[in-house]
């Protein structure tokens, strides 16, 4: 996925990312980032279970209503 980043490339990343921000404030960067991706994976799932739901509603075949009374 990262293609060629080796350990020395990595390493100067991080060093720039920790002089742009500050080294209080990764944390913060760090939690809000695992809470976006914890909220995209619940919408993602609660997604598919709709799509889910709706499927087996349409393949499911229609309740007769009894019409004598």
């Amino acid at each position: 996925m990262l293609g060629g980043i080796g350990a020395q490339e990595l390493l100067l990343i991080l060093l720039i990312i920790l002089l742009l921000f500050g080294a209080r404030k990764i944390p913060e960067i760090a939690r809000g980032l695992g809470k976006s991706v914890a909220e995209f994976k619940k919408g993602a799932k609660d997604l598919e279970e709709e799509i889910k739901r709706e499927d087996t509603e349409k393949s499911s075949p229609p309740e007769k209503k009894d019409l004598a009374g």
